[in-house]
């Protein structure tokens, strides 16, 4: 399976579980690999033959600017629901992380959605 990767994504969101969280937008660091069949794509050059990954990070951008969650798991879930309405994608990788948070560490949720296989 070929593979479409969209590396650190920055976004600033209202997000978050703990008092003051939502107050303000924080910085979120997003990672997206969408795994799929390309080879029409590279036989055509049109990029109506693959994912336009400049719309997809801005919506990915959209929804993480757009909506407030108390988790990053619902955040990742929404973002893959958007992501997965394309059919041509048959498995896609979310990591959403919140730099700055914890005295240097740095929370990651990772999330994977894996379409079921056509009988």
């Amino acid at each position: 399976m070929d593979r479409i990767t969209l590396r650190n994504i920055v976004a600033r969101g209202r997000h978050g579980v703990h008092p003051g969280e939502r107050d303000r937008p924080q910085q979120l660091h997003v990672d997206l690999g969408l795994e799929l069949n390309l080879s029409r794509a590279m036989q055509t050059d049109e990029l109506a033959d693959t994912v336009d990954y400049a719309a997809v990070h801005r919506r990915v951008v959209e929804i993480v600017e757009t909506h407030s969650y108390a988790l990053l798991e619902r955040l990742a879930a929404e973002i893959l629901d958007a992501v997965m309405s394309d059919s041509r994608i048959v498995r896609a990788e979310l990591s959403i992380a919140k730099p700055g948070l914890l005295d240097g560490a740095t929370p990651n949720v990772m999330i994977v959605r894996e379409r079921e296989p056509r009988p």
